[in-house]
């Protein structure tokens, strides 16, 4: 054999056995070290989601959580590969600087230009983690206000009481103002003639706040006693008395109109007359 293919041959097993002895256990580790981490990602991430479904969470918690799993375990996963494979490039005689470099300058102007959708994502990734709003909510958020159709990393999807649909970018949500969350307090004001006694409409409008509560069809969807708290303001030739009702969430559009055919039926029976301004429905904070 002549003595340049001796050499050549003599060099690959010198390189063979160098490459046995040092760095292919280091290779091995690296390997086996990022594939129990993604399993134990896997694990953890199977575990939580399975947990939330045999729970006694709602089906829209439940999907929040998948949610965010999912994004944890792709971007944990993305992460371990990326390390991996910076480790991995040096055993076998490839310089990473000029990448490194390059990836930073290519980063970097990707940055610049998809800022608003890691905004977007990060937002969306605390609203679903932290339970701020879930599908069926009625809530107001970035100025606009309606019912909760859609959640997902970078927007939610609102209906307002017209049916126009809003899409907002969760970049937007600074302030979340929840109306549905636990209960929701119907603040009912009731105009009524300055002339009426106010004892005697007071003592009507408890009567019928305490016929309403004993009702069983309505039972269900009030949270506590109605109260009667008496006279709220006096504007011109009417007295505005006011009613607060406790009630579960999204039920108080159906309580509001039963109260108001309630109290006009018993102001009707005794001969109590309305004030010129409207009796209308609000709603207040949760104390």
């Amino acid at each position: 054999m002549e003595p340049r293919w001796t050499n050549l041959l003599h060099d690959w097993q010198g390189d063979l056995v160098r490459f046995a002895r040092y760095d292919a256990p280091k290779l091995f580790a690296v390997l086996l070290l990022a594939f129990v981490l993604i399993r134990l990602m896997n694990l953890i991430t199977r575990k939580v989601i399975d947990f939330s479904r045999n729970s006694s969470a709602s089906a829209a918690r439940t999907q929040q959580i998948s949610t965010a799993g999912g994004m944890i375990r792709s971007i944990g996963v993305f992460v371990i590969v990326f390390v991996t494979i910076l480790q991995v490039l040096p055993i076998f005689g490839i310089h990473i600087e000029p990448l490194l470099a390059s990836a930073g300058i290519a980063g970097l102007a990707i940055g610049f230009g998809a800022q608003t959708l890691v905004k977007d994502v990060i937002n969306g990734f605390f609203i679903l983690v932290e339970d701020q709003f879930e599908v069926g909510d009625v809530v107001r958020v970035a100025g606009v206000q309606g019912t909760v159709e859609e959640i997902t990393m970078r927007r939610t999807l609102l209906r307002d009481g017209d049916g126009t649909v809003h899409i907002v970018p969760n970049s937007s949500i600074q302030i979340v103002s929840n109306s549905t969350r636990d209960w929701s307090q119907v603040a009912l004001h009731v105009n009524v003639d300055y002339s009426e006694e106010s004892a005697r409409v007071i003592q009507t409008l408890r009567e019928v706040a305490e016929a309403f509560h004993a009702d069983p069809a309505f039972q269900e969807n009030t949270v506590g006693t109605p109260e009667v708290p008496g006279i709220e303001r006096m504007i011109g030739n009417t007295v505005d008395y006011l009613m607060l009702v406790k009630v579960r969430p999204g039920k108080q559009d159906m309580i509001a109109r039963e109260l108001r055919l309630r109290i006009k039926s018993a102001f009707d029976q005794k001969g109590i007359k309305s004030g010129m301004g409207p009796v209308f429905v609000g709603q207040l904070p949760p104390k």
